[in-house]
């Protein structure tokens, strides 16, 4: 899959993925301080799903209909990399054919698979 890891999300877990070959950009190591707007026009145009964790993207894609190839939202109460790693692990296992083009909530708990 090919995967744009927003800065907060961090360059763990875009090494993570790399290592699990997927195609990743990640923007902590390859753009930091790039732009929301910039970012999710970034991997719209170029095909890419966007892992993040600032919620600021919901309100782009729900109350300002941006479009997406797929956005993973992390809210997760432990933001350590190992966390997200684990959470993307069983997500990615359990979910991958479901993801690109979906907008998705991702906690310890749960996935949500937004409307």
């Amino acid at each position: 899959m090919r995967f744009l890891v927003d800065e907060c999300t961090g360059p763990a877990v875009a090494s993570w993925l790399r290592d699990q070959n997927h195609d990743v950009f990640s923007v902590f190591d390859e753009a930091r301080g790039m732009e929301d707007d910039d970012i999710i026009r970034k991997a719209l145009s170029e095909k890419w799903i966007l892992i993040t964790n600032d919620k600021g993207f919901g309100e782009k894609v729900y109350r300002d209909g941006q479009l997406h190839r797929g956005v993973i939202l992390l809210r997760l109460e432990d933001e350590r990399p190992a966390s997200k790693i684990q959470i993307l692990t069983r997500l990615l296992e359990r979910y991958s054919d479901r993801i690109p083009n979906s907008f998705l909530v991702v906690t310890e708990r749960q996935v949500r698979f937004a409307k």
